[in-house]
């Protein structure tokens, strides 16, 4: 698989050669089982140093742009994504994008561990933004654990804008497993949705200490 080629061959080594990753709380991750990785966002190589950190598969919601271009170069990042275990996801809402929750909802049912950011993309100033629904929506209806994870330093090697990461310190914080029983027995109307979603994002940012902003994040950033 090429997923696996890359990740130990490739961006583990030089991960290694090039950067000091500081991983917290490992031992937070099942071995086995279905679990939803919700992550904060600061930069696009969070979905590299996150993966890397790990033995298990993790399998991404990506934006859905990666997968509709157009030409040799579309077509290859397509095929580039989809190999590498990442999930489109439509964010313009309604049922294109409940479309892209039921393929990650497929993935936690066959016990797979699925990357989310409950953000919806990534942070444009450093800051905390309010969590979106969906992440919410999936851990209510498989029953996964979410693990809290704050990425450090990632936007300061690979600020937006910068095509590749530059050497630096980045760390890696991972939250102890959530559960949510205390909200199994209610419908999942958008309160409980919102109660879920918002008690995801109080973790992350414990772990995180970034400013929170009670918004959702302006979608301006590009690369």
């Amino acid at each position: 698989m090429l997923y696996d080629f890359l990740k130990r061959f490739a961006v583990r080594p030089l991960i290694r050669i090039f950067f000091r990753v500081k991983i917290q709380g490992i031992g937070n991750v099942p071995e086995t089982g279905a679990a939803i990785l919700a992550s904060n966002h600061l930069s696009v190589c969070d979905s590299v140093f996150l993966p890397a950190a790990l033995d298990r598969t993790v399998i991404f919601l990506a934006k859905d742009e990666y997968f509709n271009g157009t030409g040799i170069k579309g077509r290859i990042t397509a095929w580039f994504f989809r190999n590498i275990n990442q999930l489109p996801m439509d964010r313009s809402g309604g049922q294109k994008s409940a479309a892209s929750l039921a393929s990650a909802k497929k993935a936690l049912e066959q016990g797979q561990m699925l990357g989310i950011y409950p953000e919806g993309t990534r942070s444009p100033d450093g800051r905390l933004y309010r969590a979106k629904l969906g992440v919410a929506k999936l851990a209510l209806e498989t029953g996964a654990p979410v693990i809290p994870i704050a990425m450090i330093g990632t936007d300061k090697v690979q600020p937006i804008g910068q095509s590749l990461p530059h050497p630096g310190k980045v760390g890696i914080k991972i939250g102890k497993p959530l559960t949510f029983e205390h909200l199994g027995g209610q419908p999942l109307n958008p309160e409980t949705l919102r109660a879920c979603a918002d008690e995801i994002r109080k973790a992350i940012n414990v772990l995180s200490g970034q400013s929170y902003v009670d918004i959702y994040a302006p979608r301006k950033a590009k690369n």
